[in-house]
C-alpha cells in the first residue's frame, strides 16, 4: 500500500508500506493491505510503519486526520 504523510509545509513521507499503525482519537489502530475505506481523526502520538523490506519506522505527530482508500493511507498532520 502507499503511505503519504503530509503537513501544511511539506511532504514528510511518501512511499510503500506493509503495515501502518496510527494514533486514532478513539485508540490506536493498524492498517494492512486492502484495508476498508475509512476516515479518522488522529491524536498526538506516533505513526509507525513497516517498509517493504521489513524495517520499522516511527514518526511523532501532533494530531491530524487519516484517510484510507484504495490501498492509499493519507495522513495529514497539524
Amino acid at each position: 500500500m502507499t503511505l503519504k504523510i503530509i503537513s501544511a509545509q511539506e511532504i514528510v513521507f511518501e512511499g510503500q508500506a506493509k503495515k501502518v499503525t496510527l494514533p486514532g482519537t478513539m485508540g490506536a489502530f493498524t492498517v494492512l493491505d486492502r484495508h476498508a475505506s475509512m476516515v479518522s481523526t488522529l491524536a498526538p502520538g506516533t505513526v509507525a510503519y513497516t517498509d517493504p523490506e521489513g524495517t520499522e519506522h516511527e514518526l511523532a505527530v501532533p494530531g491530524g486526520l487519516a484517510d484510507i482508500d484504495n490501498n492509499v493511507v493519507s495522513v495529514c498532520i497539524y
